[in-house]
């Protein structure tokens, strides 16, 4: 059992926990992320790790109330507990690989928008820990809805919000932030994008206009988190990935994002797998216990 040390409400629907995993905590890096599991019975649900404490063997993980199992989970609180935590899942940022003289010579700027600013978190505080001042832009419905503010003043050199509706910061989407900063004289060697599928799309848009290379961190709909069901299946490029194994982060430029929206609704719903199953043939990988990939 994996003990809550800490519950609390962010913001409407948003919520923050930190929770007793040691293991996880000494081996985890920016960009990964674990899977948890409220009972026997629950339902696996993938979040990425926004911190980590590896003196406490604490993660710290967010989450938004979208379906009836994260709905449960916001009734949890300190001193519950999870019955499965299993990580860390998934690739750790490719910035946190790089050699630290060539990062520290890169302009970087990380664009978050709404849950996304917990994942965008670590990474930004991993760069000032090793002296680099990143700039990062978070964006969000309303003031509200904006997460981890505080938090992310402390790490960033320079740190934008954005409202969609004008109630604070740039009045306006995180891309018009983006032209700003360029049309004002910025340059960026690379840019980080993670937020809602939408949203990254339009960023890559964007920054393939502007010759940024773009890294965006999917979060597309996982059911084992190893590469065996297939649910998380995306087109980069020429080639089949798998976000849970392969990513989840990609090169935002070769992202197949139409196909890979299209495919979450469709996975939503029997018929649609049924379909996708068809349409994937050995590619489509199986186990999920969903589409009958395991016969």
């Amino acid at each position: 059992m994996y003990k809550i040390r800490k519950a609390e409400k962010l913001a409407d629907k948003i919520f923050l926990m930190d929770v007793e995993a040691p293991r996880v905590a000494k081996h985890c890096e920016p960009g990964q992320f674990v899977i948890v599991k409220m009972d026997d019975k629950g339902e696996r649900i993938p979040l990425t790790i926004c911190d980590y404490d590896r003196e406490e063997g604490t993660i710290t993980i967010v989450f938004q109330a979208v379906g009836a199992s994260t709905e449960k989970m916001t009734a949890l609180k300190a001193g519950d507990s999870f019955r499965d935590f299993t990580g860390p899942l998934g690739c750790p940022s490719e910035l946190v690989s790089e050699d630290m003289e060539s990062l520290k010579n890169k302009k970087i700027l990380f664009v978050a928008g709404g849950v996304g600013a917990a994942p965008v978190y670590p990474q930004v505080k991993w760069m000032k820990a090793h002296g680099i001042d990143v700039d990062v832009i978070v964006g969000a419905k309303t003031k509200d809805m904006l997460i981890l503010e505080k938090e992310m003043e402390a790490v960033a050199g320079t740190y934008y919000p954005c409202t969609d509706d004008g109630t604070y910061g740039h009045a306006g989407m995180v891309t018009t932030k983006i032209e700003k900063l360029v049309e004002e004289g910025k340059k960026y060697d690379v840019c980080v994008a993670i937020g809602p599928m939408i949203m990254m799309k339009f960023v890559c848009l964007l920054t393939k206009k502007l010759e940024i290379p773009t890294i965006v961190s999917m979060n597309p709909i996982m059911v084992d988190g190893t590469g065996m069901c297939g649910a998380c299946r995306l087109r980069v490029g020429d080639e089949v990935k798998f976000a849970c194994v392969d990513g989840p982060e990609f090169d935002g430029h070769l992202v197949n994002f139409d196909e890979a929206m299209k495919r979450q609704q469709m996975y939503k719903t029997e018929e649609g797998r049924a379909l996708l199953k068809l349409q994937e043939g050995d590619t489509h990988h199986g186990g999920c216990g969903h589409c009958g990939g395991e016969e």
